[in-house]
């Protein structure tokens, strides 16, 4: 009978855990959808739709209200053909159904400017930075935060610069970066690399310190010494919280891919973004900027189902 409860207790807690998790996408895209769709709330500007005896005015202009009401009266006071317009949003604000429409656009039609990349093209470039910048971070950050977590004698004598060194913003190594690697790639992922592997050591290093000391002196009691006491001991017990740190950490990695992205040639899904942005394609915009999202809690998803399956008897990873 206390099975069955629990089961039930665990279903009812599921459902709710789902419901939540969809509540809060769906909350700021009702807060979207009013200011979009639902003139009083917040329409600043005016589309022209009959530009009437206004010389400048044309089809789907975009007009400060003000200057709208002005220019009525004037034409009014002129005697010539009245404009008329309806409430709209500023133009870099576009409503869901045109950021959904761009989202098809960006991966079913040729981009309108010449020799811009496709959508799906910029995205797998920027994977690809993010997928080279975080494994080099990570082959190099997990062994030192383990080790630093470790021993004593190793965190003394690496944590202090580490810890200086990453205040120091990974963009401002973007000069050095291209005199040594080029305009291409290298840099990118050299600032994805600079990103993220300090703050790996550090948090690594934290987690290693947490795996109960009682565990570590029964196993040197028993011998086990050096690499093995590393591989046999401290890897096993903190791999679950390394596993959800290198997730938290992949997020930070994300964090940087538009400034990295930035140095030497302009590529990925910034160069997208900004060319885009400077023809006033809004909707463009924020389809990329949506999608660096999408693909990014996806992944996340998809790790933490895959975390439940590795680690089955750590309580933590159920509770996302």
């Amino acid at each position: 009978m206390s099975l069955v409860a629990n089961l039930t207790g665990t279903d009812s807690e599921t459902r709710k855990r789902t419901l939540l998790g969809i509540g809060s996408f769906l909350l700021p895209l009702l807060v979207w959808c009013l200011v979009s769709y639902v003139p009083f709330i917040w329409h600043p500007k005016v589309e022209v739709t009959v530009p009437g005896g206004v010389d400048y005015f044309q089809t789907g202009m975009l007009v400060d209200k003000s200057q709208f009401d002005d220019e009525t009266a004037y034409a009014k006071e002129q005697h010539l053909a009245l404009p008329a317009g309806k409430p709209a949003n500023p133009i870099y604000l576009p409503a869901p159904h045109e950021v959904a429409q761009a989202f098809y656009t960006g991966f079913a039609k040729q981009p309108a400017q010449k020799d811009a990349p496709w959508l799906h093209e910029s995205l797998w470039h920027s994977i690809q930075i993010i997928f080279w910048g975080f494994l080099i971070s990570s082959i190099i950050g997990v062994p030192l935060g383990i080790l630093a977590g470790t021993y004593s004698t190793f965190a003394r004598l690496s944590e202090p610069f580490i810890e200086y060194f990453r205040y120091l913003p990974a963009p401002a190594f973007g000069a050095l970066a291209v005199a040594i690697l080029g305009i291409y790639d290298g840099p990118k992922i050299a600032i994805i690399v600079i990103g993220t592997l300090f703050q790996q050591v550090l948090i690594i290093a934290n987690t290693t310190r947490k795996l109960e000391a009682t565990i570590i002196e029964a196993a040197r009691t028993l011998g086990t010494r050096n690499l093995k006491l590393l591989t046999k001991v401290v890897v096993p017990g903190i791999l679950p919280d390394l596993y959800r740190d290198q997730r938290i950490l992949l997020g930070w990695a994300w964090t940087y891919l538009i400034v990295a992205e930035l140095i030497g040639t302009s590529s990925g899904i910034t160069f997208y973004i900004t060319q885009q942005a400077r023809y006033q394609h809004f909707d463009n915009v924020y389809a990329a900027i949506m999608i660096i999202g999408i693909i990014g809690f996806g992944t996340d998803l998809i790790l933490a189902r895959f975390g439940r399956r590795l680690f089955p008897w750590d309580r933590a990873q159920d509770r996302r």
